[in-house]
């Protein structure tokens, strides 16, 4: 039992949060701020969840998210809780989104395609790569992946508990032909087909499935919202995506939440059908009114938190985990691709790839490789001052199957795949001179180990059919008391929604209090929309 100064219970009446990645940040300071008690439980060391670091001698790899979209959602979470963004977390907004490689006979530059922050310098660069039909496309498709942002932002996104009838609703008497019109029940790829024939292309804007763990053959045509996400605003945080945990714990403790860090919580604790408090890994029983945890949905389901907690969640079968991914931290040197610091090298055969992985669940054969150099700027100078050949920080990522609980890929697997991600890499311009000192490779296995009862997921449930995003569990469970949040939960995966769902935690709770007490989590100001 946790005793305050004085001798008094402070979580009786409280709420502890389990897991302090970003959903649990943004609840626990939201709740702290609200002027309740707050306890939160996280078997790491740090703060941050997925949003970690990996240590090469001195050099530090952010082997996490990498970037900051929909920057409004944050500034309205600190403002909520009486602190200003811009004081706490240096960013610098991306002028370069990333940079695009392929496969092509001829001058590797005429396979090269930059995206900018800037619509029209986009599609000025899209047209000189693939010519004035494909710029016309992308403009289109800029506009369509905005509408499908705004009809689905208010009434979706941020909605507490969203479902098909009231979506429709909210579009008033021309509900279903609007939501007809964002094709909910075409696929990603299909759709994409109707902006873009040159199919790099096609390949370059179904990679925004991933970004959920999906496969863009599979997913709904609804996340090429995500290219509107992108455009409205990547924001880079100086120092690494671990200052932005940082920054929402040391709030957090301002506004007096207590973090007990190496401390694991082993059951949600039940007595007359609503939660009374948690047992720690050391058999430590915690008293709380509220729960909120921040775990993986489909590992609750599973019964990490035990049987009651299990039972108030919805089951997850293991054919519905999103994408795992095989990492690689590097601290290197590197010769010839002009690196920016987000680069995607594509393979040059899309299908196959997800086939391995979600067909047969195997390593990609020839894996689409994501780079961030994380000592260049985004249009690729380098900002650490060193030589253009020194070492440099690099994050690498090969989409994998999430079968770490099931199926461990051995070392030679491993192997195999290591070295066909660094054939791929140096097919397409970019030699990278590797030691294995400075070389730490993260395995599904590893993010099982990481984050048990997942199999290395790593957004709770694929978004794979038009129904998909409807079927991930709400924020509010059927447990009195008992709350979710975290990218296996609405509004889904990604740094902007976890903490969306923190949010929606954080106000429920304030409401389910019934407290008279002025409440500053009561909404977001200006949506998630970005200037």
């Amino acid at each position: 039992m946790n005793f305050g100064p004085g001798g008094k219970d402070e979580t009786r009446d409280g709420t502890v949060v389990i897991g302090a990645g970003i959903g649990g940040l943004v609840c626990a300071l939201l709740v702290a701020a609200s002027g309740r008690p707050v306890t939160v439980l996280e078997r790491g060391a740090a703060p941050g969840g997925k949003m970690r670091e990996v240590a090469i001698g001195e050099a530090r790899v952010d082997s996490g998210p990498t970037v900051l979209t929909l920057r409004g959602v944050f500034d309205a979470i600190f403002e909520a809780a009486g602190a200003s963004l811009d004081e706490r977390l240096p960013l610098r907004q991306a002028q370069v989104l990333a940079r695009h490689a392929w496969d092509a006979e001829g001058p590797p530059e005429r396979a090269r395609l930059d995206l900018f922050a800037d619509v029209e310098r986009s599609a000025d660069a899209i047209g000189d790569f693939a010519g004035a039909r494909e710029a016309r496309g992308f403009r289109d498709f800029c506009r369509a992946s905005e509408e499908v942002f705004r009809m689905l932002d208010e009434p979706f996104i941020r909605a507490e508990e969203p479902s098909l009838p009231r979506l429709m609703a909210s579009q008033g008497m021309f509900g279903a032909h609007k939501l007809m019109a964002i094709r909910p029940f075409t696929n990603l790829m299909p759709a994409l087909a109707g902006f873009f024939r040159d199919e790099r292309l096609a390949q370059l804007f179904g990679r925004y499935a991933t970004y959920t763990g999906s496969s863009p053959y599979l997913a709904p045509a609804t996340l090429m919202l995500i290219a509107h996400v992108e455009q409205a605003g990547v924001w880079l945080v100086e120092g690494g995506m671990q200052r932005l945990a940082q920054a929402l714990h040391a709030l957090a403790v301002e506004r007096g939440a207590l973090f007990r860090f190496g401390c694991t919580a082993r059951e949600v604790l039940v007595e007359g059908g609503r939660v009374v408090g948690v047992v720690t890994g050391e058999g430590e029983r915690i008293h709380a009114a509220r729960v909120v945890a921040n775990a993986d949905s489909g590992a609750i389901a599973a019964g990490i938190l035990g049987r009651e907690a299990a039972r108030a969640v919805p089951a997850m079968a293991a054919s519905q985990r999103s994408l795992s991914a095989l990492t690689l931290s590097l601290h290197a040197p590197t010769r010839g691709f002009p690196l920016a610091r987000h680069s995607v090298f594509f393979s040059r055969n899309y299908p196959a790839e997800f086939e391995a992985i979600l067909d047969r669940g195997r390593l990609p054969g020839e894996p689409t490789v994501y780079v961030c150099a994380q000592d260049r700027d985004d249009a690729g100078a380098r900002i650490d001052g060193a030589a253009e050949d020194a070492p440099e920080r690099l994050f690498m990522i090969v989409n994998a199957p999430a079968t770490g609980d099931v199926r461990p890929f051995s070392e030679e697997e491993i192997a195999t795949c290591e070295t066909a991600t660094f054939r791929h890499l140096s097919r397409l311009g970019l030699s990278v001179e590797r030691r294995p000192e400075a070389l730490r490779i993260t395995t599904p296995s590893d993010f099982e180990r990481m984050f048990p009862g997942t199999g290395g997921a790593l957004y709770g449930r694929a978004s794979h059919g038009w129904n998909a995003s409807f079927e991930r569990p709400s924020v509010r469970t059927r447990l009195a008391g008992f709350y979710l949040c975290g990218g296996s939960v609405h509004p889904g995966a990604g740094v902007p929604m976890a903490a969306l769902s923190g949010w929606t935690a954080a106000h429920l709770i304030s409401r389910d209090s019934d407290s008279t007490a002025r409440s500053r989590t009561t909404g977001i100001a200006g949506g998630t929309s970005t200037s």
